[in-house]
């Protein structure tokens, strides 16, 4: 890295600190002035909350930023790492104005709006409606498993917009407003309890033009840089994400086995967190190549790798916690119905019973394991495909369930 770029950082930081003090100002306040000094993503062009320097440098500005006493961001904005490279990459020089500094300071909150009841593993088959009227869209469909959906202010929203082309060639991208007329959110009730999960209802929604992110027809290309950033971010919000050797949902297996009645943990059960540990740490390492790629522009296919492995580590060191504790791992779960404020990925935080439970999930959400297995297997290990009869029909034609 440069030391031009590193002082163009430092300075920009120095200036930032002097005029605002992080820990006397409100959250969002203080994120907005982050985000008009460059801060904010440090990668991105200048004007749109970065400086233009290499993506590394975010790293020094969060833990300068940290030590000033500013907040970490609030979990609520999860969907902040889909949309913003989404809108950057695909969106108007109009909508990077409209959407990336309230994103960023948390004023609007965003939700993805991507499977269907009849669309999930196969994306690309999605039927939600899209109908240009003039300078709107009128849009009628169901959107299903819509995380924070019920707090959203804005949602990444992928229809179809001409069912007489190919499935991939015939999607269009949207920025839904969530509060429009005609959008419906239903809880969707977990295995713990919560409704984290949601279904969307769209009937007779109006969307101006000016909200459509790409070009009419180009819905797949932006919607995969969401679903590539997406798998980057699950990756990095379990054991992937822990940020120090030994920590994230591994640390918590970790205090457990050290707790328990030493008849509890014999030699295969330290065997076994062993291999665990280090799985977790292997884990931890591609995940920092896959952060690394993202910020650099489209993430790469260490993305879906640290997403699977990560999902499958989750329920393998929660399923663990839970064996080791014996019959006391059967009880205390609240299962009252609640509906959550922020994303959980691995579940730590609200107990080892919740997280068996969330975990559960990690294998689904942004991706079933199957599908990235498949992915790896034909765009990484360059294996043959498997038989797509339906890729090049149109997809008014193609047989529905």
């Amino acid at each position: 890295m440069s030391d031009a770029e590193l002082q163009k950082v430092e300075s920009a930081l120095e200036a930032l600190l002097a005029e605002h003090d992080p820990a006397a100002e409100s959250y969002q306040e203080f994120r907005g002035h982050q985000f008009d000094a460059g801060l904010a993503w440090v990668q991105y062009p200048e004007g749109k909350g970065g400086l233009g320097v290499r993506p590394q440098l975010q790293r020094d500005v969060n833990r300068r930023l940290n030590e000033a006493g500013a907040k970490p961001m609030d979990p609520s904005q999860f969907f902040i790492a889909l949309a913003g490279p989404t809108i950057l990459a695909h969106g108007s020089d109009e909508q990077h104005d409209r959407f990336l500094r309230p994103m960023f300071t948390g004023e609007e909150k965003w939700c993805q709006l991507f499977s269907e009841p009849g669309a999930g593993s196969d994306f690309a088959g999605l039927g939600t409606k899209a109908v240009e009227d003039g300078d709107e869209w009128i849009i009628n469909g169901q959107k299903v498993w819509n995380t924070l959906a019920h707090i959203a202010d804005w949602g990444m929203l992928v229809t179809r917009t001409d069912p007489d082309m190919p499935k991939h060639k015939g999607m269009t991208y949207f920025a839904l407003d969530m509060h429009a007329e005609g959008v419906e959110v239903r809880p969707l009730r977990q295995i713990t309890g919560e409704a984290e999960f949601n279904e969307v209802y769209m009937t007779d929604v109006r969307v101006p033009d000016d909200c459509r992110i790409g070009a009419r027809g180009e819905g797949w290309r932006a919607a995969l840089t969401t679903l590539m950033n997406e798998r980057t971010a699950i990756g990095g919000g379990g054991g992937g994400g822990a940020p120090k050797m030994g920590s994230g949902p591994i640390s918590h297996l970790v205090k457990l086995y050290q707790s328990v009645d030493e008849h509890q943990r014999g030699p295969a059960q330290r065997d076994e967190l062993m291999q665990l540990w280090v799985r977790a740490e292997t884990l931890r390492l591609t995940n920092m190549r896959a952060i690394q790629a993202a910020k650099k522009g489209q993430p790469g296919p260490e993305g879906s790798v640290a997403k699977l492995a990560g999902a499958e580590l989750n329920k393998d060191v929660y399923r663990f916690a839970v064996t080791l504790q014996g019959m006391e791992g059967q009880v205390d779960f609240d299962y009252t119905f609640r509906r959550p404020g922020v994303v959980d990925l691995d579940g730590a935080s609200n107990g080892l019973g919740y997280a068996f439970l969330r975990a559960r999930a990690n294998s689904i959400e942004g991706g079933t394991s199957e599908v990235l297995r498949n992915i790896m297997g034909e765009q990484m290990l360059g294996l043959p495909g498997e038989p797509r009869v339906d890729k090049e029909i149109a997809w008014s034609k193609v047989p529905k369930n």
